[in-house]
């Protein structure tokens, strides 16, 4: 009987029934579904497997389509210090249906200059980067595979840049229609002289002139909404890393190796003593953090808890001391004791004294770097660093104070932004006086389009605004050996992100600041947590030949002919 005269044969129901019937069956056949499930099924007899269901379900779970980003959502979160930020949640199709996979954010962190913008000015930058994430970029990563992340990361860029030249356009125009104002970065050439003319009227002779100082350069301010590129970037990069099943670490290690290393090692963590920088209550200002350096080969909950003990240690001291200038500590954003001091040498006789009560080796099992700040202590009227309250410096007498250090404290084996960038001369002198026994780091967060100065060893990276994970992959790689992740003092309080970043980076040290502040025991609390996670699958290597200084002559080649392009990555 033909296919017509069967179906005349039908009643209209019953012919609807056959046809999606028929329908159904060429459906089934041409998506291959009989086969597939005849094929689970076996595998099923094979196994015999306890939980039945379970392991239908994740025999088709594999043969599922790969999920999609379907939306973004970008919301206003408050940082540490009660700072407006941003954070972002990324949903994706999967299996069907819409999940929440994972957020993320990224720290605000200004230049010195923009450091003291009003409320007003950062609500602006985290509403217009919550504009970007919520409607173009959304649209923009619709329908990406999570997993993809240099494309994403690529796409991100690419819109950045169009904003950035955009804005540099209508700052261009502006310039242009505003009348002509005098240069801005003229006045701290003329202050030097006046400066000399005071010393004169003290009765000092010095016939030779101060050499002038070399002018600020100018920095690229921060585009607003830049937050917004960092924060789906790194939400994508942890996206990807759950749907994979595997730590961030081990996905950032695979996306740098392009497969999976089979060893790790924990970057040594560098901790923040003390404080005696601008915010704190004494006189002195050049130690805006006084950092421990432990011995290569201890445990994170070793390095954690000798520092708890060398903290109370040295609290005990300031307490009990009868010295000038020494008052009870008090808490600082760093994590770590602001302290009263007024000369550089008492916070590390502090130092030097609670090693010796407890019996650690200063210059065996902990080393000690300052993070100077300098940038923030020039005053261009006078054209000198004001060390301390009355206290003021030109470039190169501050020279002879790092070197007078480095010589009265061999124990202390980096110094971090001891210079503004644009004193290259004193750079290079430092290093060249130094550089064997101590290491020179600059802060590349906010730098100028400039070359690094010469005679930097090493760099401090940040992850923040603008900066994909793609960009750290690139920078750690081309700068292996001589780069260490930090934080900001604004760091959200639940992102533990920065521990997997350094380790998945293969990095040797990170800054995770004091021990002190949920933004900062959530990191170190996640490095001892990778840390037993390494034990227990026995991945993990120790690296025992780190000896100071940190970076020793690791960037001495590459600070001309590589400068300008890392300068431009920051």
């Amino acid at each position: 009987m033909s296919y017509p005269r069967f179906l005349s044969r039908l009643c209209k129901q019953e012919q609807d029934v056959y046809e999606t019937k028929v329908a159904a069956a060429e459906f089934y056949r041409l998506n291959r579904i009989p086969e597939q499930i005849e094929r689970a099924l076996n595998e099923l007899f094979l196994h015999k497997p306890a939980d039945l269901h379970g392991y239908l379900a994740n025999y088709f779970t594999n043969l599922s389509t790969p999920p999609r980003i379907n939306r973004l959502k970008g919301r206003e979160v408050y940082g540490t210090r009660g700072q407006l930020s941003i954070e972002v949640e990324v949903f994706c199709i999967v299996r069907n249906m819409e999940k929440s996979m994972c957020s993320a954010a990224v720290s605000s962190h200004f230049g010195h200059e923009e450091a003291s913008q009003d409320w007003k000015q950062t609500a602006d930058h985290v509403m217009t980067a919550v504009q970007w994430v919520n409607e173009p970029l959304n649209n923009m990563l619709q329908g990406q595979k999570p997993c993809d992340q240099l494309e994403v990361d690529q796409a991100l860029s690419n819109f950045f840049m169009v904003c950035y030249l955009e804005e540099k356009e209508i700052r261009d125009r502006e310039k242009e229609e505003s009348p002509c104002e005098p240069e801005v970065v003229l006045p701290p050439e003329t202050p030097t002289k006046t400066k000399g003319k005071k010393s004169l009227d003290k009765g000092k002779k010095n016939n030779t002139p101060e050499k002038p100082l070399p002018p600020a350069e100018p920095t690229e301010p921060v585009l607003p909404g830049s937050m917004a590129i960092g924060s789906v970037s790194l939400a994508v990069a942890r996206t990807g890393a759950q749907l994979q099943g595997i730590p961030l670490y081990k996905y950032i290690a695979t996306l740098k190796a392009r497969e999976t290393p089979a060893q790790f090692h924990i970057p040594i963590p560098l901790v923040t003593l003390l404080s005696c920088g601008k915010a704190s209550p004494g006189k002195l200002s050049l130690l805006e953090e006084v950092i421990l350096i432990p011995k290569a080969g201890q445990r994170v909950k070793q390095i954690i808890t000798m520092t708890l003990e060398l903290q109370k240690e040295m609290i005990r001291i300031m307490n009990t001391s009868t010295k000038a200038g020494v008052v009870q500590s008090i808490p600082h954003d760093s994590g770590a004791p602001a302290v009263s001091f007024e000369r550089p040498e008492q916070p590390l006789d502090l130092i030097t004294e609670a090693c010796a009560n407890l019996g650690l080796k200063l210059g065996t099992e902990i080393h000690l770097a300052v993070h100077c700040a300098a940038c923030e202590l020039m005053d261009y009227s006078k054209g000198k660093y004001e060390i301390s309250t009355g206290v003021l410096k030109s470039p190169d007498e501050l020279v002879d104070v790092y070197q007078s250090l480095n010589r009265k404290y061999p124990a202390l084996v980096a110094f971090i932004n001891p210079f503004r960038t644009e004193d290259k001369e004193q750079w290079e002198k430092l290093n060249n006086q130094i550089g064997g026994t101590c290491s020179l780091l600059l802060d590349i967060t906010n730098e100028s389009k400039a070359p690094p100065p010469p005679g930097v060893s090493g760099r401090i990276l940040k992850h923040v605004h603008e900066t994909t994970v793609s960009d750290l992959i690139r920078i750690a790689s081309e700068r292996q050996g001589s780069v260490l992740m930090g934080t900001t003092c604004n760091e959200p309080c639940t992102n533990d992100s920065l521990s997997d970043i350094a380790v998945g980076l293969g990095l040797d040290y990170v800054k995770l600041g004091g021990l002190s502040g949920a933004e900062r025991m959530t990191k170190y609390n996640r490095l001892v947590c990778i840390e037993e996670e390494l034990d227990q699958q026995g991945i993990r290597v120790s690296k025992e030949r780190h000896s100071p200084p940190l970076f020793a002559g690791k960037l001495q080649k590459e600070s001309t002919a590589g400068g300008r392009a890392l300068s431009e990555e920051a």
